[in-house]
């Protein structure tokens, strides 16, 4: 099977990375520019980039894919049988999608349709969902819309981060793509139409995802800092300058005080109060230091009992 794979951020590297592993003929690599990054602005490979260069395949980094006739003709010229696009960031146009023999496979890092879009494993954990998983699915033009192959299952546990899901839907993916791939020659190999009930969107995070309102419940401002963990992070503000919280445990405590205030410090942690119950806080991170523990963090501040978060 000829293979042409689209994908640009670490899960999709990881996916590459493991078909290379198991013998896949994969023709050609798309990939998104290189980005620029740090004081220096410095041009940076992407990760599945890396993988393509590590393992000698043809890579091709087109800016888009629409009006784009050179790269499509690029692409049907070497007659893929199926296209894997996993977190690619470009949409493919019907001409794309027309190419391959076998069509355009997709892994989806949520159980369709739920959490279509750009971000399904952060709102997965934000929204509190007990499980997720991964799809395969046959692209077609809408957004996360096609019919789906095969899906894999995994609960998420209380102290998932958007990380730690990260790399364990990764591993999955990798092997319920190749699941379907071994048979998607046959016949009898018919992807399922998704139920029209309980689509949602996962809409792209931003920024302003991140402000921590402390009038919400404790619980959810602790979803809120996994869900955002590794990047871009959960944030307040403390006299006036951005602070992130990365771990927190919400807990049924009462303090009769507006929420966002500082109700205890201890060596395990910092208590906050939310709009329900204590958040109580076990690392840190002031504007450009690292992320420290409670204690450290402590032995470097003046917080105080008293002191308002977000004001």
């Amino acid at each position: 099977m000829r293979l042409i794979f689209a994908g640009t951020p670490t899960f999709a590297a990881v996916v590459l990375q493991d078909l290379l592993a198991h013998a896949y003929d994969v023709v050609s690599v798309l990939t998104q520019p290189d980005a620029t990054a740090g004081r220096g602005l410095q041009s940076k490979h992407s990760p599945v980039k890396q993988v393509a260069l590590d393992h000698g395949i043809a890579l091709q980094q087109p800016a888009t894919l629409k009006n784009n006739d050179g790269t499509i003709a690029d692409l049907a010229a070497l007659r893929p049988d199926v296209f894997v696009v996993v977190a690619y960031g470009l949409i493919l146009p019907p001409p794309v999608l027309a190419i391959p023999r076998l069509g355009c496979l997709n892994i989806h890092a949520s159980l369709l349709p739920r959490w279509r879009g750009a971000a399904p494993i952060q709102r997965a954990i934000m929204a509190g969902d007990d499980e997720t998983g991964v799809c395969i699915m046959r692209m077609e033009a809408g957004l996360d819309t096609g019919p789906v192959y095969l899906c894999r299952r995994t609960p998420i546990a209380s102290d998932d981060t958007a990380g730690s899901l990260h790399d364990r839907l990764a591993n999955l993916g990798a092997e319920a793509l190749r699941t379907v791939l071994a048979t998607l020659a046959c016949p009898d190999t018919k992807p399922e139409p998704q139920p029209a009930e309980g689509v949602t969107y996962a809409a792209k995070i931003s920024k302003a995802d991140g402000l921590i309102d402390w009038t919400r419940p404790g619980a959810e401002i602790e979803r809120l800092l996994r869900g955002l963990d590794p990047v871009p992070g959960a944030y307040t503000t403390w006299r006036g300058q951005p602070l992130k919280l990365w771990r927190g445990t919400a807990s049924a405590s009462v303090a009769d005080v507006p929420p966002g205030t500082v109700v205890g410090l201890t060596s395990e942690a910092v208590h906050v109060r939310c709009g329900a119950g204590v958040l109580s806080v076990s690392e840190l991170q002031r504007p450009g230091g690292r992320r420290l523990q409670a204690a450290e963090f402590l032995r470097g501040s003046k917080l105080a009992v008293g002191d308002r978060l977000g004001d």
